[in-house]
Parts: C-alpha cells; sequence; structure tokens
C-alpha cells in the first residue's frame, strides 16, 4: 500500500458524474489509498499552488504557472468546443469599455479570467470572487459584468441577466482549437507507477459513469449549486466528452496555443504544460 493520495476536486457536475464511481469505491482503487477534497475551483488552484495535493483538478490557467511541477493527467479535463465561459451584464445592451465598470471573475488563475484578460485588456476594474456569488451580485447591482462559469451557464437567462458574449466562441475563432477549461494534474514528485494507477482509477470511473449516467446522479445532486436533474445532465453533456475521457493530440494542441497566448501577455511560468503518458 502507498501512502494515502490527497485528491482535490471541483463540487461541479462534471467532476463528481467522472469521480463518481472512485468517490463511491464502485471502482478498483489500485492499491492506492485516496483522501478526497471536494472544493471550489478558485480553492482547488491554491491548494495545488501550495503544494497541498498530490492530485487535484485545477484551472489549465493555474496550471500554467505550474507546470515545472505538475504533469497533466490523459483523463479528467474540461475541454471542448461551446464550453466556455459566458460574460454577463446586469443591464441589457452595455458592454465593458469603462476603465471603472467592474467586472466579476471566479478567482484570479481561473481560465475563465484568463480569457477576460486576453479579450478584455482594457478593462482594470476586475474582482475575483467565488463562481457563485457572480450571479446574485450582478442582479443585486453591485457589479456592471460577471464572467459566468458552471450551472449559471444554463440559467443566466431567468436570472434576468443579459450576454454580452460568450468567451469560448471567441477563443475558437482566434484559435480553431476546443477550449482547454481545467484538468487532473499529478505532481511529479510521485513515483510514475502512482501516476499510472490514478490514471487508470479515473479512467475507470469515468467508464463506469458514462455507461450509465443515471447512476451518478445522487453524488451530483448532493454537491451541486443547482438541484435540477435537467441542468445538471445539460452540464454533463456540455463539459463531459472524448477528451474528457483522453486529451489525444487535439487536447495537446489545445494546451499548447493557451500555452502560447498566455506567455504573450506575461501570464504563466514559461514551461509548456506536458500531458502524462505511460
Amino acid at each position: 500500500m502507498t501512502a494515502p493520495i490527497r485528491l482535490a476536486i471541483s463540487t461541479c457536475p462534471n467532476d463528481t458524474f467522472a469521480f463518481h464511481g472512485l468517490l463511491t469505491r464502485a471502482v478498483d482503487w489500485r492499491g492506492l489509498d485516496f483522501q478526497v477534497d471536494l472544493l471550489d475551483i478558485d480553492e482547488l488552484n491554491q491548494r495545488c499552488a501550495a503544494g497541498a495535493a498530490d492530485v487535484c483538478k485545477v484551472s489549465f490557467h493555474a496550471a500554467l504557472d505550474m507546470a515545472g511541477e505538475v504533469v497533466v493527467l490523459p483523463s479528467g479535463s474540461a475541454l471542448g468546443f461551446g464550453v466556455g465561459p459566458l460574460l454577463l451584464a446586469a443591464k441589457p445592451g452595455t458592454q465593458p469599455e469603462r476603465l471603472d465598470q467592474l467586472t466579476l471573475c471566479p478567482g484570479a488563475k481561473t481560465t475563465a479570467a484568463l480569457l477576460f484578460r486576453l479579450f478584455h485588456p482594457q478593462t482594470t476594474a476586475i474582482e475575483h470572487v467565488v463562481f457563485s456569488d457572480i450571479m446574485p451580485r450582478l442582479q443585486a447591482g453591485t457589479a456592471d459584468f460577471g464572467v459566468c462559469i458552471h450551472e449559471g451557464r444554463f440559467t443566466w437567462q431567468q436570472q434576468g441577466l443579459a450576454c454580452v458574449e460568450d468567451l469560448g466562441e471567441r477563443w475558437e475563432q482566434a484559435t480553431g482549437c476546443p477550449l482547454p477549461l481545467g484538468g487532473i494534474v499529478a505532481s511529479r514528485r510521485l513515483p510514475a507507477e502512482v501516476i499510472a494507477a490514478v490514471q487508470a482509477v479515473i479512467h475507470d470511473s469515468l467508464q463506469l459513469a458514462l455507461a450509465d449516467p443515471a447512476v451518478a446522479l445522487p453524488t451530483m445532486r448532493a454537491h451541486a449549486q443547482e438541484f435540477d436533474d435537467h441542468v445538471l445532465r445539460q452540464h454533463v453533456d456540455l463539459y463531459v466528452n472524448g477528451w474528457t475521457v483522453d486529451l489525444g493530440s487535439t487536447g495537446q494542441r489545445a494546451l499548447e496555443e493557451l500555452s502560447r497566448r498566455a506567455a504573450a501577455v506575461g501570464i504563466g511560468s514559461g514551461s509548456r504544460l506536458e500531458v502524462w503518458a505511460a
């Protein structure tokens, strides 16, 4: 038996769907001992940066800062077309044009925040908050704009908000690549055989949920901000795809494009994100 593996993932439905089998031990842990925490994505980015997790879901923005210390696992990523964050406005017909207009972003190291910086570099009034606070703040009129992720992508119209643009679509038009939002990284301190076993367990857990998606619903409901099963399924349909099972060459190209564009504006460590291979 190896030392406990400190695993940290997000509470969003695509992670609780993918990790249902691992969380419930419905798949073989392959001799590993997982100690699992479920956290907000900004907390995950901070925990991984502090070296307080062995395997962690992180924003690829945050992973760029740690590229020399972590390796991206082939399974477990959120990457695709039509999956990007939305830039929402509190009032219809407004655009982020003035420097004093306040925009809320879900954490300084989220990929959503990186996209906003890439495409709206003139905005200086940015506040980083927990993602679930963004739409309520817009409704209350205490911010002008917000970058919306997770379940809010499907519910913003019900909240009376306006969509300025889909930042993911803008990325796709600029690069031709699927948008790499976040993925599972493993510390390079782990032995290769342990990383291989972790990757295999995650792959098994994904395959279990994909074979019978309904089986993961109780785990998803237990941690979701939005409890409507239809919204939870929409979330999984959007963020879980073939690249979640295996990033492959297309996923690697997307990560290289993100690395290049981030480096051009001074973001990241300068090292290329590496996808682990046995």
